[in-house]
């Protein structure tokens, strides 16, 4: 059977390391401070920012949510941002997507300041992970990813590593993030050809595709360490379940990642310490 890779643990550390800089940080006469911007009243949206919250509470970090209506004009949104933009006691901004469709959200994305993109979702931030030059900050999902192999020690240099999945909220940074370590990476999507050809090679597979159950038995090998980003509410039966089947993987494979309870745990924490970095660096 599998070991369970919980992400609560891997929370709770990066959580007590995120408090002792946000304690000594308020030594020095600095809060810091996530602003959450969010248009509308979508579940989803208030089951993350309640979260965030929690989590950036158990640090020390103050929340100041930031929200708009529904039906809010793009001039309002972009004001919004700008403002947020200036205010320097806000030190990191996260925008929750996807916006409304009448809403330009590329055009949000775009004006959110490097500097204060602590979930890393700009071109600079993005730019910094695919370099691997160290600016900005990789998507706390991503990141969450890289979080959970070293709580756990999971060896990742010189491994194979398979991320199933090519989006820049996931996929491809965690592909940079891994090789950064020294992982050799194959990036696949839902539509690869032969897809358990590949990944029954990997030492570590992460699975980002965003759909429920695609990774089967005919996918995995013994000796695999699996992360499991996916997260979906199965239809027939209400239970939350990832891209995984966790069924078949448990018996075969020797580390996973429950959904839930698993790289979701993590996020928030890692959201939490990129603001409190940032507001350590405006003290240098």
């Amino acid at each position: 059977m599998a070991e369970i890779l919980k992400g609560g643990p891997v929370a709770v550390a990066l959580t007590e390391k995120a408090a002792a800089l946000t304690e000594a940080l308020t030594a020095q006469g600095v809060t810091p401070t996530l602003a959450i911007l969010r248009v509308g009243e979508r579940a989803a949206d208030l089951s993350y920012e309640r979260g965030a919250a929690k989590r950036c509470a158990a640090c020390g970090v103050t929340v100041r949510s930031a929200a708009l209506p529904e039906d809010t004009t793009q001039e309002r949104l972009m004001e919004t941002l700008e403002a947020l933009n200036r205010d320097e006691t806000v030190h990191g901004i996260l925008l929750l997507r996807p916006l409304p469709a009448h809403l330009d959200g590329e055009a949000a994305r775009q004006a959110l300041r490097p500097e204060k993109d602590v979930d890393g979702v700009t071109d600079g931030s993005l730019a910094g992970v695919f370099t691997g030059s160290g600016q900005g900050f990789a998507p706390c999902t991503a990141q969450a990813v890289v979080e959970i192999l070293d709580h756990y020690g999971v060896e990742i240099r010189g491994k194979r590593a398979v991320v199933i999945g090519r989006s820049l909220v996931v996929g491809r940074p965690a592909a940079m993030l891994l090789m950064e370590r020294g992982a050799t990476v194959t990036i696949c999507h839902s539509g690869t050809e032969s897809l358990p050809d590949i990944t029954r090679g990997a030492d570590i597979l992460v699975a980002a595709a965003g759909r429920m159950g695609l990774i089967g038995p005919e996918h995995l090998a013994p000796g695999q360490t699996v992360i499991d980003v996916g997260i979906h509410q199965d239809p027939t039966t209400g239970v939350l379940r990832g891209d995984v089947c966790f069924e078949a993987a448990e018996p075969v494979v020797k580390a996973l990642t429950p959904v839930p309870g698993g790289v979701g745990a993590v996020t928030s924490a890692v959201l939490a310490m990129h603001t409190a970095q940032v507001a350590g660096a405006c003290l240098k």
